[in-house]
């Protein structure tokens, strides 16, 4: 592959993100970070065994309206944009004596993206059908055994992700950028190697030379 010194991996919640990037980073040498480290959103809104739904999460989940969720998530994204910005600058400008960087998140927005003027540095997003992401989230919020208002929060979590991968989307073909679908049965691996390809075509962040 070409000289990249970071990588970036957008996408949707549940998409797939972490998992892909995990193993691109695996493959590079390179340290992997998700956007979600650097300042949380409240997170998502259904128990595990080992978590159970903290208040202020269902009260966010079960008082705004789809549109309002979107907004509040994509106003963290903005807030937060400086700090990635920063990082992925700083990064991209580091020498081969040190590791490289693949850092995924939904707050890759891709219009922020696009404008980073920086070598070394490419760009992709993850996309795949809504009926995987919520068969991925039904899965583990074990929503057939939820109540009814534990469903609730699931299905506007459900839809908010929905819109944001609408808007993404249309981001991200209107910018000509980079994407790739992940909902066609591919292994983690597979994806990873389509991740690499499309990063080495690229000629400006998130843009190959096919574009």
């Amino acid at each position: 592959m070409r000289d990249v010194r970071v990588v970036l991996i957008g996408g949707t919640s549940n998409v797939g993100k972490s998992t892909v990037a995990q193993v691109v980073a695996e493959k590079l040498g390179f340290e992997y970070l998700s956007t979600d480290g650097l300042a949380r959103h409240p997170g998502r809104p259904w128990r595990t065994p080992e978590r159970e739904v903290p208040a202020h999460v269902a009260e966010h989940y079960g008082s705004l309206t789809v549109d309002e969720l979107t907004t509040s998530v994509l106003g963290h994204y903005d807030r937060l944009w400086p700090r990635i910005e920063e990082l992925i600058t700083v990064r991209a400008a580091e020498d081969g004596g040190t590791a490289g960087l693949v850092l995924e998140g939904s707050a890759l927005w891709p219009a922020r993206v696009a404008r980073l003027q920086l070598p070394r540095t490419a760009a992709v997003w993850l996309t795949t059908d809504d009926s995987a992401v919520r068969a991925r989230v039904h899965a583990a919020g074990r929503y057939e055994a939820a109540t009814d208002d534990e469903q609730a929060l699931m299905d506007k979590f459900l839809a908010r992700t929905e819109l944001y991968q609408s808007l993404m989307l249309d981001t991200v073909d209107r910018l000509g950028l980079d994407r790739i679908d992940a909902g066609r049965g591919q292994s983690a691996a597979e994806l990873a190697d389509t991740v690499l390809a499309a990063a080495d075509a690229q000629v400006t962040v998130g843009r190959s030379s096919r574009s």
